[in-house]
């Protein structure tokens, strides 16, 4: 599906939550939306809200930011990952993602390989997949050579 595509449809589905649940449908929560669904990756509440504010131009409150979040979370259209002590956020609509954690460092790597969604939905039946996320934790190639050296040195 084309970005464009992806974009409507995401607003469509909000457009449908919001009056389900009988919520004022305000251009500062579809401009939350838009900005959402045009980064790439994950990011934290500071990262989008400076995203609007720069690209955007679009001033917004930091509670206005949250309180659309959670919205958009309700919706499923916004994941919320927890990586340690740090939040993020990003789009879920039309995404599959998966990510492996440093547990030393806290780096965080995305990887999108195939083989994992063909493993995953080969193995359910009768469910829907939408979407999936996927944490793999370890240690990043730097934290793994450092431990490595610091084992060779006490031995």
């Amino acid at each position: 599906m084309d970005s464009n595509k992806i974009e409507e449809t995401v607003k469509q589905l909000f457009t449908e939550h919001l009056k389900e649940n009988k919520l004022r449908r305000t251009p500062e929560r579809y401009a939350i939306l838009k900005a959402i669904y045009s980064i790439n990756g994950c990011f934290e509440i500071e990262e989008l809200q400076k995203y609007l504010e720069e690209k955007e131009k679009f001033r917004v409150s930091r509670a206005t930011v949250y309180n659309t979040i959670a919205l958009l979370t309700n919706a499923n259209l916004v994941i919320h990952h927890q990586f340690g002590t740090v939040s993020k956020y990003e789009k879920c609509f039309g995404t599959e993602k998966s990510y492996m954690v440093c547990t030393k460092c806290g780096k965080l790597t995305e990887t999108n390989n195939i083989n994992i969604k063909e493993n995953i939905t080969t193995n359910i039946k009768k469910f829907h997949l939408t979407h999936y996320s996927l944490y793999l934790y370890g240690l990043c190639p730097k934290c793994y050579q450092t431990t490595k050296r610091r084992r060779l040195k006490t031995k």
